[in-house]
């Protein structure tokens, strides 16, 4: 590679780069030095940022000390920051790999908020891809796991992702660069270093066009992935509605398609599921089953799976009304109280109830099991739980009902049905409208 190579690349696929500007992510390590160099030949506007970790002691002490040095060489700013790495490890419960990439990408994260950046610039190559299609491979991962690292994702960079190790140190010598050696990269117990030291050569050693023709793999998978995309965007409209913050896949429309497993997969690989037989066990189970993620729940509803986002903890379960508010907004939106003279048309956004049997502070609170009230229209009672089952409402939408009560009485399953003993009658003089608009 040389730097004409770089160039070449940039302006084909890179182009914003020119006008762009960069912080570096620089360990010290061969790789990213041939990047710092490779973008300050070309005059680009960069920044560099280096970690220390704290993990080997003097050395890692010494890699600081040695971009400090390359970046005055340069007249170049540098961002530096050390981290408590096998602390935040152990607090997180995460490996010292895994603690190191959060913090490191965090903190850039935090420079690229703060200062006048639009992109990271990392050193990953041809070599590094290959490591994680192998990592992603063992894995068992699926297709987008085979595809590799993006050459570009949102705000990060990756400008060496089309040349090998090789390469770059031949234009480290060329250039007769220097460069700090990380010894962690040696120990064989973390498995990038046990494919990078022990398989990949004896892979190589049969086949020395290795990284060419797995590159050309690479091409074809990231084909296929664009008619995946493709495919999903037209599944997608046929089989998904969105209402409010909630996502219904129809599940006749999933069982009519030709794998449903697999493109329920692809629907919904985004919200953080893992258990994945029981996701497609809903598409055969009883209504009220669900699956949950980190993040989401997925229930089986009749004629839908409905996806919503797990509910927040209601520590704020209760809101209190006095009789001086004229409106009232929470998490079940706002609600207006207007003294009226008459009942015009209502609905179930908007009610009647005779002021005089309202005793205040009125209360809302979210559904309660067990609770019960006498429909509007009708004389007797009726326990909320068998309503909801008549109206035919989704575990999530009986999660959202809010109830508004005076006294301990139930006045309105607030967007749905009046409670009849607050209706209004004949000789009525003082009445209240209640409306909601969520």
């Amino acid at each position: 590679m040389t730097q004409k190579h770089f160039e070449t690349h940039l302006a084909q696929k890179l182009p914003f780069l020119r006008k762009s500007s960069l912080l570096i992510a620089v360990s010290g390590g061969m790789d990213s030095v041939v990047l710092t160099q490779l973008c300050y030949n070309m005059k680009l506007n960069i920044t560099l940022a280096h970690c220390n970790f704290k993990l080997r002691g003097a050395e890692s002490d010494a890699d600081a000390a040695f971009v400090k040095t390359l970046a005055n060489n340069l007249g170049v700013q540098l961002h530096t920051k050390s981290f408590h790495t096998k602390a935040y490890a152990t607090q997180t419960k995460m490996s010292i790999q895994m603690a190191a990439r959060a913090l490191r990408y965090n903190w850039f994260q935090e420079l690229l908020k703060a200062g006048p950046y639009q992109y990271l610039a990392t050193a990953h190559h041809a070599d590094d891809n290959l490591e994680t299609f192998f990592i992603n491979f063992m894995r068992g991962t699926g297709l987008e796991g085979l595809t590799g690292i993006p050459e570009v994702h949102t705000n990060v960079v990756r400008p060496l992702l089309p040349f090998s190790q090789k390469e770059l140190l031949h234009f480290a010598k060329q250039e007769k660069l220097t460069w700090r050696n990380d010894s962690s990269n040696a120990i064989t117990k973390y498995l990038r270093n046990k494919l990078r030291h022990d398989v990949i050569p004896i892979l190589k050693g049969i086949n020395p066009q290795l990284l060419q023709n797995f590159q050309k793999t690479q091409a074809h998978l990231q084909d296929a992935n664009l008619v995946i995309q493709d495919a999903l965007e037209k599944v997608e409209e046929a089989v998904v509605t969105t209402k409010e913050d909630s996502r219904y896949f129809n599940i006749d429309n999933l069982n009519a398609l030709s794998n449903p497993k697999v493109y329920l997969y692809y629907l919904l690989k985004g919200f953080h599921f893992t258990e994945w037989d029981d996701v497609y066990s809903l598409l055969h189970a009883q209504s009220g089953k669900f699956v949950v993620s980190k993040t989401h729940r997925l229930v089986k509803d009749r004629a839908h799976l409905i996806l919503t986002k797990l509910p927040e903890n209601k520590s704020f379960s209760e809101f209190i009304w006095e009789e001086n508010q004229s409106q009232i907004t929470g998490p079940f939106g706002t609600i207006t109280a207007q003294p009226v003279s008459e009942i015009t048309e209502t609905s179930k956004t908007c009610i009647f109830v005779n002021k005089d049997l309202l005793k205040y502070p009125l209360t809302i609170k979210p559904f309660e099991k067990g609770a019960y009230f006498y429909p509007f229209g009708m004389t007797g009672k009726k326990k909320l739980s068998k309503f909801f089952k008549d109206e035919k409402l989704s575990l999530p939408e009986k999660e959202n009902i809010w109830l508004l009560y005076a006294n301990n009485k139930l006045v309105w399953i607030i967007g749905l049905r009046a409670d009849n003993r607050f209706r209004v009658t004949d000789n009525n003089k003082s009445i209240i409208k209640f409306c909601i608009k969520k």
